[in-house]
């Protein structure tokens, strides 16, 4: 849900993003977006040309020897790259609503600004290094 926290001060309220800076972040969003989405439909490619590959009989290695459980481990790690990709888009996605909603650079946590230099480094960043660190 994009909003600020039910025990949020709007009266001590961080300072907006210029109208150009929020566009500016909003223009690498979309771009972020897109070449993450490249990227998982590379990977489900790939997979599928995987399967295939594995599933033919003269290729597919025997269930208990060492390429299979190879294969395996290539497989699993392909997943979990695909699912990072997938939680990187969500929080782009998030970032993005935040725009459309005129939160874009403001903390979800303490609603104070979040620096230009953290943004410039994460633009889907919704979240100030100080509330970041509490999270990990």
């Amino acid at each position: 849900m994009v909003g600020f926290p039910p025990f949020f001060d709007r009266t001590v309220m961080a300072r907006k993003l210029a109208k150009s800076t929020v566009d500016r972040f909003k223009k690498r969003l979309v771009e972020e977006r897109e070449r993450l989405q490249e990227v998982v439909e590379e990977y489900e490619r790939e997979l599928e040309v995987a399967r295939m590959t594995e599933s033919s009989s003269d290729r597919s290695p025997e269930p208990g020897n060492a390429e299979a459980s190879s294969m395996k481990l290539e497989y699993a790690k392909e997943l979990s790259i695909e699912q990072n990709t997938l939680d990187l888009i969500g929080k782009v996605d998030h970032a993005l609503k935040r725009i459309d909603a005129g939160e874009y650079g403001i903390c979800e946590v303490c609603g104070k600004a979040i620096p230009i230099e953290r943004l410039d480094v994460l633009p889907y960043s919704t979240l100030c290094v100080e509330d970041a660190a509490k999270i990990r």
